[in-house]
């Protein structure tokens, strides 16, 4: 028999349960030097970059994995730039004498590729310096000087790996790596071409994340940049890629999307490692993502969930989503929860699928992640919001919001398809979009119908068939024939159909906290924490400190 509890449960931390960074260990044969320190994380180039660009207040973004080093990072830095200052000429006398001051942003408020630009406001920081692999998707407000460390790689395994995959000598291969792995593409491609590969071309880095590769461009074998699109001379589709590390999901889509075929060399930093066709891998993914968007195509409440606040163009993107939600007859609610879990969002029952609205990594929640409804990206909800004779799954995909296109552009198309659309005469298109609203909307997946895929054209429909209704009753003074009201009553805000209110009434058990007891009584007020998070002080041991 379960045990009826005799206190609240303690939902707070333990004051003594203080959260501290996780120790490098000094004593190891495996702890780093600082002059390691200086080279992983380009301290010497990070302080130049600072001290050229005059920042004085400076913020440092660490992944989880590297908060370790995070406090010898801060000193090494600040030594550095001493080291600048102290050099300056006479010439620099009007120079700002204020002391350099850096923050450590421990926790991020999304994900870890996006530049936390919001923590960095709290400190009134003026540029930021992010560490580790970056999604690179443009900031909106603050410089950011990006830091993908330095990582070891034995260069004759890459070599020898390539050579396993590729014996043609004549076949057309792109080389990559993650961005923390970089630096060593220029050397890996110099060695591979070495061996006789005559169509191999290689890429560098750009700040793109809508180019041909997302955030690469490639380079010829003469060290040229060259042009992917579908006008040029290269097509894509006729090259493998062969990529150093395992790519995040959402480049591993992109990226088999675009080419012949994907190889994977596995480095010790990879959490995991395909050892089976990454080219395979990625079509069955691609098939799941399918499936959770034909969810979207019948739910009637999407939740846009708001998953970043740095990305230049979030809110563009989120009046365009909006936009496309309505004109489909949907409902739209906009939420921000922060870092994404499914406990967040399962609080939200009525919401039927949620749209992301993030960088092209953070927008793809793995399949995997237990969400309670299917969490999907901008690209996914275009396509699901198509009709079904237009609605056809390529092997295009995308993740991210970078190709959100602004409100005004599908303004314009959609002007430019009405003034080229010839309507005969008699016929109308308040007819047609009528007869569009009236038509049946089935569950593809199960062949049932739904009554609910498009709740706001039903209710402006049942809203006018009321009106009219009206019209008549009060023109016929002579007739005291009652009518109808539509069957379903509407629950409206401020005179708008509101979906979620409607569920609140009638589908929700638990509405939160109400009038559990007759008898009621005021609780006895104390005084509660007070202070810091590093150490809060309770009631009157605030006095005494």
């Amino acid at each position: 028999m379960a045990q009826e509890l005799t206190a609240a449960p303690v939902l707070s931390t333990p004051e003594d349960h203080l959260f501290e960074y996780e120790k490098p260990d000094t004593t190891s044969a495996n702890a780093r030097s600082d002059d390691e320190l200086r080279a992983i994380y380009e301290v010497e180039r990070t302080a130049q970059e600072c001290w050229n660009g005059g920042k004085k207040k400076i913020a440092l973004q660490f992944p989880d994995h590297m908060l370790g080093d995070a406090p010898k990072v801060v000193e090494l830095l600040q030594n550095e730039l001493a080291k600048l200052s102290e050099g300056k000429g006479s010439s620099d006398t009007d120079a700002d004498p204020v002391k350099e001051r850096i923050w450590i942003l421990a926790d991020t408020s999304y994900s870890a590729c996006c530049v936390d630009e919001i923590a960095a406001e709290h400190a009134d920081a003026q540029v930021v310096v992010h560490y580790g692999r970056s999604c690179l998707s443009p900031t909106s407000r603050l410089p950011v000087i990006y830091v993908f460390t330095k990582h070891n790689l034995d260069l004759d395994a890459v070599v020898q790996s390539f050579e396993t995959e590729f014996s043609d000598k004549n076949a057309k291969i792109i080389l990559m790596a993650d961005v923390v792995y970089q630096e060593h593409v220029a050397g890996l491609f110099e060695r591979i071409q070495a061996r006789g590969y005559n169509q191999l071309l290689s890429t560098k880095i750009q700040h793109n994340p809508l180019g041909s590769i997302p955030n690469r461009t490639i380079i010829d074998t003469q060290g040229r940049e060259v042009a992917a699109n579908e006008d040029e001379s290269i097509d894509l589709k006729e090259y493998c890629v062969f990529h150093v590390s395992s790519p995040p999901t959402a480049l591993l889509l992109a990226l088999s999307s675009r080419f012949a075929s994907l190889h994977i060399f596995a480095t010790s930093d990879d959490s995991f490692a395909l050892h089976y066709s990454p080219t395979r891998t990625a079509r069955a993914l691609l098939g799941r993502r399918y499936a959770k968007l034909l969810n979207l195509t019948t739910a009637g409440i999407i939740g846009i969930l708001v998953n970043t606040l740095s990305v230049a163009n979030y809110l563009p993107s989120i009046d365009t989503i909006r936009k496309q939600v309505a004109e489909a007859g949907k409902k739209s609610y906009t939420v921000v929860v922060g870092k994404l879990n499914p406990a967040k969002l399962a609080n939200f029952s009525e919401i039927e699928a949620w749209v992301v609205v993030g960088c092209w990594e953070s927008s793809l929640v793995e399949d995997d992640a237990g969400f309670y409804r299917p969490v999907l990206t901008p690209f996914e909800l275009e396509v699901a919001l198509m009709p079904d004779e237009e609605r056809i799954w390529g092997l295009s995909w995308w993740g991210g919001i970078e190709s959100v296109k602004p409100i005004e552009d599908l303004a314009s198309q959609s002007k430019g398809v009405a003034i080229s659309d010839s309507t005969p005469a008699g016929d109308s298109s308040v007819e047609d979009e009528d007869d569009d609203a009236n038509a049946p909307v089935f569950d593809l997946r199960t062949g049932k119908l739904v009554y609910t895929a498009r709740p706001m054209r039903k209710a402006a429909q049942a809203q006018a068939g009321a009106d009219d209704q009206d019209t008549t009753h009060a023109a016929g003074n002579n007739q005291e024939a009652l009518t109808l009201r539509p069957k379903a009553e509407l629950v409206t805000i401020n005179g708008v159909l509101s979906p979620g209110a409607q569920y609140l009434r009638s589908q929700r058990t638990w509405q939160g906290l109400g009038t559990d007891f007759d008898d009621e009584r005021a609780a006895t007020m104390e005084e509660g924490r007070g202070g810091i998070a590093r150490g809060y002080t309770v009631g009157e041991d605030a006095e005494t400190r």
